[in-house]
């Protein structure tokens, strides 16, 4: 009896006991480290796995979206008032991209799979160095094919198969290109990563039309692709909103993540008295972009049901809601 006490105090210190901290260092110090913050325009990684057979019209389609969207994260990391500065660097994307980019890696972590992405940790420093930040952060638009199970719309039907996807990451990057914080980062965590779009789906209504065992997989369509990016998110009594769906959940996960530790850590250690100055403190951290630190695992409830992606249903684990981000009134104002 005692062991199995033991076994479940343990389970739970386990899941529940570093359920704050989201960061690849102690979110102490990334609250210290990290004042003033460069997000970089969004990337797009043309050699990454997509396979839309119209890819020359796909690609530009995503960056007009990206640049459309670009104000709206820009807006919500100013609104957790974690850091004195946060600015949109003016650099062209596909040009500082190929510039910083060394390497991608397909991860799979806790069964979540995504694109991982490295960075010349010198061009990171320079680029650092330049525009007098603390650390910047990259997000990247990139092609991932998984098998993943669609069902119809009347949920009688469904087809497990290998599909094609653009995903979104994110990284936030110290002194010497030091991993601080990243997005997707689901070592023993349980939380839902979403897709940004779903490039193809199973037809199921030709296949029920020709009495057919085998549905064909096809690709959407360009403008079903955009309308789907631009479809507006829904309030509580279901009036469309001006923020996207899609940019808008994801855009709500980072910001989760990157607020739910270093604001309360500043709160905790930090009282107005004793306020440090608005001047940046330079990083003397030397960890090379890669080096990672396994945090403890966080448990977020989930509800194991399948998603409605543009008509068709998509089996994932996902929590149903985002939980609720609280800002302490403690946080540092952003300028």
């Amino acid at each position: 009896m005692k062991k199995l006490v033991f076994c479940f105090l343990f389970l739970s210190w386990s899941i529940f006991g570093c359920a704050q901290n989201h960061f690849n260092i102690p979110a102490e110090n990334f609250a210290e480290k990290v004042k003033v913050i460069g997000v970089v325009p969004i990337f797009v990684d043309p050699e990454s796995d997509i396979v839309y057979p119209e890819k020359d019209l796909l690609i530009p389609l995503v960056y007009d979206m990206n640049r459309r969207y670009e104000p709206i994260l820009i807006k919500k990391l100013k609104a957790t008032e974690n850091f004195y500065s946060v600015a949109l660097q003016q650099d062209e994307s596909k040009e500082l991209f190929n510039r910083l980019f060394y390497r991608r890696e397909k991860r799979d972590d806790a069964g979540v799979q995504y694109n991982k992405y490295f960075w010349k940790n010198d061009e990171i420093s320079s680029y650092l160095r330049k525009n007098n930040l603390d650390a910047v952060m990259v997000v990247v638009v990139s092609g991932l094919t998984k098998t993943t199970k669609i069902y119809s719309s009347n949920l009688m039907t469904s087809l497990e198969t290998d599909y094609n996807f653009l995903t979104m990451t994110a990284q936030i990057l110290g002194s010497n290109g030091e991993l601080l914080w990243e997005y997707p980062n689901f070592r023993g965590r349980i939380l839902p990563y979403y897709p940004l779009v779903n490039l193809q789906y199973p037809d199921f209504s030709e296949s029920e039309a020709n009495l057919s065992t085998a549905t064909a997989v096809k690709f959407k369509s360009i403008d079903g692709i955009r309308r789907t990016l631009e479809k507006k998110k829904s309030d509580v009594i279901f009036r469309e909103t001006r923020e996207p769906e899609i940019y808008g959940r994801l855009f709500d996960e980072m910001i989760y993540l990157i607020t739910n530790s270093a604001a309360k850590k500043r709160s905790t250690n930090q009282t107005p008295q004793n306020k440090t100055s608005d001047t940046p403190k330079e990083s003397n951290e030397s960890k090379a972009a890669g080096d990672e630190v396994v945090t403890a695992p966080v448990a977020v409830s989930n509800t194991n049901r399948p998603e409605q992606t543009n008509g068709d249903k998509v089996e994932t684990n996902e929590s149903d809601t985002l939980p609720t981000v609280s800002i302490p009134a403690g946080a540092k104002k952003t300028r």
